[in-house]
């Protein structure tokens, strides 16, 4: 009986050792796995090289997660993205006039919307505003006020000297082959359009179509409130036979001591000459010294560089060839002026 509960004793004893083996065995596999699974001292720029072995294919999967949801730092990073015009407006955005500008109420016809576009690569969040000269539909019958002092116009031009009101918008001349200004003036700012966009320049496009229910005080405000500078484009309507080539209308000096003329002529001109610099390193013929001075609606109201650009007269090519010289003058002559 002893010797049976002797067995049995030890027995019980060479379970309990071997069981306590096991035990220890598997702890230590426990250990050496997570042994195996600590994180690395932190990575330096030369860690991030691509390799095709597949050892150092390993993925946190901890780290991961943390770089697919964005930190606070790169969200506002995201947001610092939207700058300029893109931070305000989406691309063809629709702008209307709004009565509450400053100026606006010496606007007659401004049912009319302007649109923007944004450039995709290389902003430099600069707004070009782009005024295809004449195209309102029933803008000749009208009339607004010339200054907003009210003081009459010191030089002549669609609208006498001496006026207090002028043609809201007028038709414009007819080219020796027989089409409107109005239609090449669309044709060249939907030239220029692509062109600055290209170049990284947003765009508002004063008149996008035939027609645009916008007078000049109207397009002058809108662009006063939306672009960093404007540009109408027009053809002389001086009835002369032969191409005279491209100047800007300047400031007359009668003008310069009335606001806002006179915090901003010196940069009409500026913006002006640089102009008319880019057309002549592009080749274009220049009139005189590139420009003339005339009283307009259009420099009497604006609070940003603004000029008129007349491109030749009617006796002028207005190709497509030639319209695209031409932008491409404005263009280098835009890329002065702001320093780009």
């Amino acid at each position: 009986m002893k010797n049976l509960f002797f067995r049995f004793s030890c027995a019980v004893l060479l379970c309990y050792c071997l069981t306590g083996c096991g035990t220890i065995q598997h702890k230590s596999s426990t250990d050496t796995a997570q042994a195996q699974c600590t994180k690395a001292p932190p990575k330096t720029a030369d860690d991030f090289s691509i390799s095709s072995d597949s050892e150092n294919e390993t993925v946190d999967e901890t780290s991961s997660a943390d770089a697919a949801t964005p930190s606070a730092s790169e969200s506002v990073t995201q947001q610092e993205l939207l700058t300029g015009a893109a931070a305000l407006y989406s691309n063809g955005q629709e702008i209307s006039f709004d009565p509450s500008w400053q100026y606006a109420d010496f606007s007659a016809i401004n049912s009319g919307t302007a649109t923007i576009y944004l450039a995709d690569s290389d902003r430099k969040d600069i707004v070009v505003g782009v005024n295809a000269g004449h195209g309102t539909s029933g803008g000749a019958s009208v009339k607004t006020q010339c200054h907003p002092d009210g003081s009459p116009k010191t030089t002549g031009g669609s609208t006498a000297q001496g006026a207090t009101y002028a043609t809201a918008v007028s038709g414009g001349m007819t080219f020796n082959d027989g089409t409107a200004e109005s239609t090449v003036t669309l044709q060249m700012a939907q030239i220029l359009k692509d062109k600055l966009l290209a170049q990284g320049y947003d765009v508002l496009m004063v008149r996008n179509s035939d027609d645009v229910q916008l007078d000049n005080v109207a397009r002058t405000v809108v662009c006063n409130n939306v672009a960093d500078c404007h540009i109408s484009l027009h053809w002389d309507g001086d009835g002369l036979g032969y191409d005279k080539g491209c100047f800007y209308i300047s400031v007359p000096d009668g003008l310069k001591s009335m606001e806002p003329v006179a915090s901003h002529w010196q940069e009409h001109d500026a913006l002006g000459a640089s102009l008319v610099e880019g057309l002549r390193t592009e080749g274009m013929t220049i009139y005189q010294n590139g420009s003339m001075n005339i009283d307009l609606t259009q420099t009497s109201y604006s609070t940003i560089p603004s000029v008129d650009m007349e491109l030749g007269n009617a006796s002028s090519d207005h190709s497509d060839s030639t319209l695209n010289s031409l932008s491409d003058g404005l263009v280098l002559g835009l890329n002065a002026y702001f320093g780009n």
